[in-house]
């Protein structure tokens, strides 16, 4: 299993820490809600929402005495964004213009509503800084919407202004000048200080002085046993992942996955190496989340004060693992990494106590099959009310949301049904990518009751791959999942995964062989040859098939296929045209 990599754990009234991390030497116009950098000592960007006029402002930093630009991409790269592109020139006028580009050449100037609209800007200290700001919807058919769940910025700069004598407006080419990043760009926070929690008991889980393989992409897992040294009970308030300053262009991403109850250890000789090649030691280290970091994420975390992390005691989880991700371009050997994590307790019990519940589908090759070179494929996943009837408590209260899947996956979404109609999204990772996976915070916290519903939806692309994709850990295998921080913890209600039913597989291969196994399907499985034609049956397989889904450690439950429900309607598109009050040409 790769972890939600995510942004560290993003919670409810939590704050993160993010501004430690900016490079631009001027001081943005005004305080901002939320800011990240999106190039090391290049590029950093601030923004707010205001709710209330539903229109974001930005503050865009970049190192360059040209044109600066951020867009709104729909799929990661240019083709169909939306882009907001200024300049300061030589009398220090701030110029701005609302760009859309329809494939990946130079973007046009949108001449036919401007939604874009400066506010203030400067060029200072080899540093071009623009106040900016656009409405979350603008109603503009060449404009993209900025919605609750992930959005896709591309941001890029040039060395010279445009040229104005031109009726184009000629940008020159950015070349290698550009980047991309997915964020939650409602889904952010503020920073705490370590110094908060500077006199509190902490516990570890660090890797010691590990040589990292000369190969560009390599995973290591380790397990370690929980804390022994606090008898009672005890709360983590806040956590600290822990990137050694040397290694922070070898740290991709890393987690720490709590183990199965039941897990069975040699305290002297716990699994410890390339995940891999280990796998058949740590399968019951994949039980939930306790701790996730990626690339571009915060390293520090403080939970909301309602609720805490457990640890020590009578609590359930007796081992870890955690599992590093390392990104090795150069090949670049001996290198060595001691990167972990570390949880803050606090000195009282809070009121309730953090948990993890996991929706989506099984990591079996009876869950996910997923053909080679489509473009795109559904995975359709569902937790009737049958499972969640089993909630062992009267309401539970979702903070937070991580889609995770593995390299294929390009969207995850979860949807919240009650009465057979939907009511909400509980996230929508509309824009998915394996490498930027954030931990997101809700807009609102959302509750969950008893007899409620879930639908999942996975999407996946494998154009760049031969042979077909199938269920389970390994990084070229495929999960379909969503986690979900909530309070109260459950102990018995952890999961609710579906998969295709033995009876479904059983008609399709033409078999009726009592027994029946994954290692049986999976042979069936690989020696299947991809037409188009096949393709078509196996999406249309996978729309009807009848399911089975193993909710928490209760019996598993039969559907005869997916459920229809009503879903959302289309919202109203409405909007607030802003005044400018800069130099928009």
């Amino acid at each position: 299993m790769r972890l939600c990599t995510a942004s560290s754990i993003i919670l409810w009234l939590l704050v993160v820490h993010k501004s430690d991390e900016i490079s631009s030497p001027l001081q943005p116009y005004t305080i901002y809600r939320y800011s990240t950098e999106l190039q090391h000592n290049v590029a950093d960007l601030w923004w707010t929402i205001n709710e209330t006029q539903e229109e974001i402002t930005f503050e865009l930093h970049i190192k360059t005495t040209g044109w600066i630009a951020l867009g709104i991409s729909p799929a990661g790269g240019m083709r169909g964004a939306d882009i907001g592109l200024g300049w300061v020139d030589e009398g220090g006028e701030v110029h701005f213009q609302d760009r859309y580009a329809s494939g990946t050449s130079r973007p046009t100037i949108d001449n036919t509503t401007t939604d874009w609209f400066a506010l203030s800007g400067r060029e200072q200290n080899g540093w071009t800084a623009i106040q900016f700001k656009r409405s979350l919807d603008t109603c503009d058919e060449m404009d993209v919407s900025i919605k609750s769940g992930t959005n896709n910025l591309i941001f890029a700069y040039g060395l010279e202004d445009p040229d104005m004598s031109r009726s184009d407006g000629l940008i020159f080419y950015h070349e290698n000048r550009r980047g991309s990043r997915i964020i939650p760009l409602q889904s952010y926070g503020n920073p705490p200080s370590e110094e908060k929690f500077s006199d509190l008991d902490y516990f570890e889980f660090k890797l010691n002085n590990q040589i990292v393989p000369a190969v560009e992409s390599s995973y290591h897992c380790k397990v370690f046993k929980a804390p022994t040294n606090f008898s009672q009970r005890r709360h983590a308030i806040a956590r600290k992942t822990i990137i050694e300053p040397n290694n922070r262009d070898l740290v991709h991403h890393l987690g720490l996955l709590e183990c199965n109850p039941t897990a069975i250890f040699d305290d002297n000789n716990l699994p410890d190496g390339i995940c891999d090649e280990i796998i058949a030691s740590i399968f019951q280290c994949f039980k939930s989340v306790a701790s996730i970091w990626a690339v571009g994420g915060d390293e520090i975390v403080e939970y909301p004060e309602i609720g805490g992390y457990p640890v020590g005691g009578d609590f359930e989880i007796k081992y870890y693992m955690l599992q590093m991700h390392y990104n090795n371009p150069k090949l670049i050997p001996n290198r060595r990494d001691s990167s972990g994590v570390r949880f803050y307790l606090g000195k009282q019990l809070r009121q309730y106590e953090l948990g993890y519940l996991s929706i989506g589908a099984d990591v079996s090759y009876s869950a996910i099959a997923i053909p080679s070179g489509v473009d795109r494929f559904i995975l359709d996943c569902y937790c009737p009310s049958e499972a969640t009837q089993n909630f062992s408590e009267p309401v539970i209260t979702i903070l937070a949301a991580c889609p995770h899947t593995h390299l294929q996956g390009r969207s995850v979404w979860t949807k919240l049904i009650r009465n057979k109609k939907v009511v909400e999204y509980l996230f929508n990772a509309e824009a998915y990518d394996f490498n930027y996976q954030f931990e997101n915070l809700l807009p609102k916290p959302i509750q969950l009751y008893p007899g409620d519903e879930l639908a999942t939806r996975c999407i996946y692309s494998t154009t760049d791959k031969t042979d077909i994709t199938l269920g389970g850990e390994r990084t070229k295998d495929e999960m379909c999942l969503h986690y979900f921080l909530y309070y109260p913890r459950m102990k018995d209600f952890s999961s609710c995964l579906s998969s295709i039913s033995e009876e479904a597989w059983k008609k399709i291969m033409n078999i009726s062989e009592s027994t029946f196994d994954d290692e049986q399907l999976g042979k069936w499985l690989k020696r299947l040859k991809w037409t188009p034609e096949l393709v078509v049956e196996w999406q249309r397989f996978y729309n009807n098939a009848s399911r089975s889904v193993q909710a928490g450690d209760f019996e598993l439950i039969n559907l005869t296929k997916i459920p229809e429900y009503e879903d959302l309607q289309p919202s109203t598109c409405h909007t607030n045209i802003p005044n400018s009050a800069m130099n928009q040409n």
